[in-house]
């Protein structure tokens, strides 16, 4: 089998993941793998992507290999959920840097209930995708199972609550730390990109048109649709986190403002606070 568009495209896309793999793990490090800064969503992500790559090149010798075609189509359909996840942590940094002088409506338990909703679409996007590739192994006709159906629902209302939160704090982001301001502008920047992937998902997803299917679709779609669009956001994620400070996980704490823990470590620090200030009003 020679090499066509559509492995064409899988070279390409290779050629570009495996640095941004590179940056991806740099930046993990760089910033903490266990805290909410979501570079390791962007590690699965990357990595997602070239071995996608690499399954989809090896049809070129494998033609009727079924499982690098279900493998292939699962890893694309999955792309939406470390990314919206990727975002989720760039806001939750946003939060703790206006936490440290000014409350928000938004809270960090909000952002982890959000990305308890994207890792359950997740599992049911993985779960349906493969179902629907052993079925169409079987009978070489492809179904969409109902829990993909359910997993992109999921995302679709993550992404809705992405964009409120992102309209919510940039009424408040004039109280960011310096340097912080922009990761609400990168995500911001980020969404309809974001939001023109999440419609090709939709029409892969609930359309019944061959030409978006996963595993036979038209490649220019899935090209211009799908991932330029996440190319283009990957850009953009990287970009900022290579330019943002490390956060010690003293700052970290300090995000925590309006509690009585934040309030102890902060007078602990400032004898001055000790006073008549009145903790309630805080």
């Amino acid at each position: 089998m020679a090499v066509g568009y559509r492995q064409g495209v899988s070279i390409a896309v290779l050629i570009y993941y495996v640095p941004a793999l590179a940056i991806a793990i740099f930046l993990s490090i760089r910033h903490g793998f266990r805290r909410a800064s979501g570079w390791r969503f962007m590690i699965v992500f990357t990595l997602a992507r070239v071995l996608g790559s690499c399954l989809e090149l090896a049809t070129i010798s494998q033609p009727r290999n079924y499982s690098l075609y279900i493998g292939y189509a699962t890893l694309i359909n999955i792309a939406l959920s470390p990314l919206e996840l990727v975002a989720y942590g760039l806001m939750s940094r946003v939060i703790t840097s206006i936490n440290r002088s000014k409350n928000t409506i938004v809270t960090p338990r909000h952002m982890r209930l959000a990305e308890l909703l994207i890792t359950v679409g997740l599992i049911l996007s993985i779960v349906g995708g493969v179902n629907a590739g052993t079925d169409f192994s079987k009978t070489g006709v492809y179904k969409t199972q109902t829990l993909s159906k359910v997993g992109l629902a999921l995302l679709i209302a993550a992404f809705g609550i992405l964009c409120a939160i992102t309209a919510v704090l940039s009424q408040s982001i004039r109280h960011a730390e310096e340097g912080e301001k922009r990761i609400l502008f990168a995500v911001a920047a980020s969404l309809p990109f974001l939001l023109v992937r999440l419609i090709y998902s939709i029409l892969a997803v609930f359309a019944k048109e061959k030409s978006f299917s996963l595993y036979n679709g038209n490649v220019t779609i899935l090209l211009c649709v799908a991932l330029l669009e996440e190319a283009v956001i990957v850009a953009i994620y990287e970009g900022v986190g290579l330019t943002l400070k490390k956060v010690s996980k003293e700052e970290v704490a300090g995000g925590e403002r309006g509690s009585w823990v934040h309030l102890m470590r902060k007078s602990q620090r400032d004898p001055k606070i000790h006073g008549d200030r009145d903790y309630e009003n805080v």
